[in-house]
């Protein structure tokens, strides 16, 4: 759908009545319309409109330019002159009146938001699409013209006998008068008449063109096929061809023609003569190719654009482009933003040219193109490259980049990742082959960057999938997805059930069930954490109600009742909402604190100031419990637990595998002895995870371990498994 800005009836928009004003000024006095100018402004006004609606478009589409064009031309601004005028006023004042919001109500109106670049980009297009309408409507026009020019000249040549006097008298009227260049020659080429404005065209006399011979200025840019279709013509085979052609010139300078020619016949029907009809196309040509060049070329660094490199490289994937194979380098600089940030966006566009200087002077070979392809990145397309050929420009470019490049009286280090992809054309879609690039890139980047890295598939598809995982996580939390299962967390002095650890999954619709592992680092990048924290924590403290009401496991034994734990994430530490919104959980349940126990990591913990453990602090003297989880794997001093606000630490299980063995390692018991004895001298419990055997539960109940949790014991189950083991039927 497209979002367009519509004016209100009866409403006037003064930015486009006064770019209409200044379209008129600059239009009229080349236009051969029999309206007043302000008639004709009037007729430019809703033309305007209609740019400015494309202007802002979603999706952007330069059609209405087309018409636009055409439009101009059915107002009769036919004149040579008059182009150039009306793309000048769309380029100078478009953008400037197009997106000002001026005056009364018209400013209440909803405007998309558009940035400058992207405008000033839209309008390029914009302009080229108005000189193609303009000139296929003109071309239209002028054809019709031929047309009857030349029905006039059979006319006049097949009456010859009957009224030669009054044909040609006609006919050198039309000869004489027509603003088209019109010659006649014979079936050589030889030139036998030619008309004022032919002779302009080729910047001779009238007289000297009856000298020539058209073969005299023919062009090596010439198609083939026009050459072809005069020989068909010469032949008899043809009455008439069109084609646009070039000639040569006496001063070197070339004319582009619109070029009619038709064959003349005698009166048994036999070639005599050709009649040609030239139209002067150079200025149009010459403005097409400047809006070609400003549409596919990069304005700051004037490298060829994403539009160029797109188009070049879906022409070299294609089945019949007569490559071989491809390699592609996708750069993108490291750090850039702060450069822009630091430093101002002017040194950081003067770095982006230095650094697009430097990647085209290592790709010199005929097979190369380099490209920008929007803000920092950049990309580098090689033709059947031989075996490093690639790698070999990879390396190159880096070792270019490491120069650092003086700019504002600064030397500036330019590191890069780049991402390659090689392959065989034909076999690979373009949005495949930039997709694979972009993720390499990145992976180059995620790897410290200023390096490169080969496409992987199986790289690539660990990437996408992440990537879908992260689309679909939202709605995944809307459509009650995820689901909750329960490990019991085991007394070692009873072997009865303490509590029970909520551990989150993920019911996918395609891919199926999926772990924490999958889905909840991709959680804590975007942010969704913070929901799905708060869904797990209101449905874990709603099931340890049920279990407690169940008399679960004689959880009440000593006046405290079963517990349910539920892990932090780093992100969730850090909410400012944490407190809050785990008071409301509980005064919601209606259960005491004591009932939640909440796990943090070591390492999230790792250098956390009194500012980031106040929200901590505050849940533990309420009474929740809090437990340093994966204790052993953050390298943290042990003197820090006396400031933690911890409960009860997590002992990680890679501290307490040697205790499987039989007999268990001497320095593994003493290890863990150690530290059971250390947090218990500090107030804390101790928790061991990871039990997998009935020797290491023995081992850890002997070394003073107050709860345990493994496979021993149970794997994860659902609410209604957990109850079947655990909790007792009521007497």
């Amino acid at each position: 759908m497209s979002t367009t800005v519509n004016e209100p009836d009866g409403l006037e928009d003064d930015g486009l009545r006064r770019f209409a004003t200044i379209w008129s000024r600059a239009v009229y006095p080349a236009t051969q319309t029999s309206m007043t100018r302000a008639e004709f402004e009037e007729y430019l006004y809703p033309l305007a409109r209609k740019l400015r609606e494309a202007l802002f478009a979603q999706p952007f589409s330069p059609l209405v330019g087309q018409r636009v064009g055409e439009a101009l031309v059915a107002g009769h601004c036919t004149s040579p002159d008059a182009l150039p005028h009306i793309l000048g006023v769309v380029e100078s004042y478009l953008v400037l009146y197009g997106t000002a919001d001026e005056g009364g109500a018209r400013a209440e109106l909803p405007r998309p938001a558009l940035a400058t670049d992207e405008a000033r980009a839209r309008c390029s297009r914009l302009q080229h699409a108005i000189a193609a309408g303009f000139s296929r409507s003109l071309r239209e026009r002028t054809l019709a013209e031929q047309e009857a020019l030349s029905r006039a000249a059979l006319a006049a040549q097949t009456a010859v006998e009957e009224a030669l006097h009054a044909s040609e008298t006609r006919f050198r009227a039309v000869f004489k008068d027509a603003t088209l260049g019109i010659g006649i020659a014979d079936m050589n080429g030889r030139i036998m008449d030619a008309n004022g404005a032919m002779a302009r065209m080729f910047g001779r006399t009238e007289e000297d063109m009856r000298r020539r011979n058209m073969s005299e200025w023919l062009h090596p840019d010439e198609a083939p096929e026009a050459a072809r279709m005069h020989r068909q013509l010469v032949r008899g085979e043809r009455e008439h061809f069109r084609v646009e052609k070039p000639y040569q010139r006496p001063d070197g300078t070339v004319l582009w023609t619109n070029l009619t020619v038709s064959l003349l016949r005698d009166a048994e029907g036999e070639p005599r003569y050709q009649l040609a009809l030239m139209e002067d196309v150079t200025e149009r040509r010459l403005l097409h190719l400047r809006l070609r060049y400003e549409a596919t070329h990069d304005e700051l660094t004037g490298l060829p654009n994403r539009t160029l490199f797109a188009e070049r490289l879906e022409r070299i994937l294609s089945s019949n482009s007569g490559v071989r194979r491809f390699g592609l380098c996708y750069l993108d600089i490291d750090g850039f933003k702060a450069v822009n940030d630091s430093l101002g966006h002017a040194v950081g566009d003067q770095l982006l040219v230095s650094v697009a200087e430097r990647l085209q002077s290592c790709a010199t070979g005929p097979g190369h193109l380099v490209a920008r392809i929007g803000g920092d990145e950049f990309a580098a397309l090689i033709t059947d490259p031989g075996p490093d050929d690639v790698t070999e420009l990879a390396r190159q470019a880096l070792a270019a980049l490491a120069t650092p490049i003086a700019l504002d009286g600064r030397d500036l280090s330019v590191r890069a990742s780049i991402g390659i992809v090689e392959g065989e054309s034909g076999e690979l879609r373009p949005e495949d082959v930039m997709r694979s690039a972009d993720i390499t890139m990145y992976r180059a980047k995620d790897s410290g960057g200023n390096r490169y890295e080969l496409a992987d598939p199986d790289s690539d598809a660990q990437a996408i999938d992440r990537h879908s995982l992260t689309n679909h996580l939202p709605a995944a939390l809307e459509r009650s997805e995820f689901f909750l299962e329960y490990q019991p967390l085991i007394r070692m002095d009873d072997g009865t059930v303490a509590g029970a650890e909520a551990l989150v999954r993920w019911e996918h619709p395609v891919h199926g069930r999926l772990g924490p592992d999958r889905f909840i680092p991709l959680a804590e990048h975007t942010g969704l954490i913070v929901p799905l924290g708060r869904w797990v924590l209101e449905q874990a403290v709603r099931q340890a109600v049920m279990w407690n009401e169940q008399g679960a496991g004689g959880a009440a034994r000593d006046g405290h009742p079963m517990r349910v734990n539920v892990n932090l994430s780093p992100r969730q530490l850090h909410n400012p909402d944490l407190v809050p919104d785990t008071i409301a959980v509980l005064e919601a349940a209606g259960v005491p604190p004591g009932t939640l126990c909440l796990e943090v990591t070591e390492s999230a913990l790792i250098g956390a100031d009194e500012d980031e453990l106040k929200p901590l602090r505050q849940l533990a003297e309420m009474g929740v419990d809090i437990a340093l989880d994966d204790f052993g794997t953050g390298y943290s001093n042990l003197a820090n637990l006396r400031r933690l606000p911890a409960t009860t630490l997590k002992l990680d299980r890679s501290f307490t595998q040697g205790l499987q063995r039989h007999p268990a390692d001497p320095a593994d018991v003493t290890f863990v002895g150690g530290i059971v004895s250390l947090a218990h001298a500090l107030g804390l419990n101790v928790t061991v995870e990871g039990v997998e055997t009935e020797h290491q539960a023995a081992q850890l109940r002997e070394l003073g371990c107050d709860t345990a949790q493994g496979w021993h014991y149970a794997r994860p189950a659902s609410a209604r498994e957990f109850v079947r083991d655990w909790v007792p039927a009521p007497l």
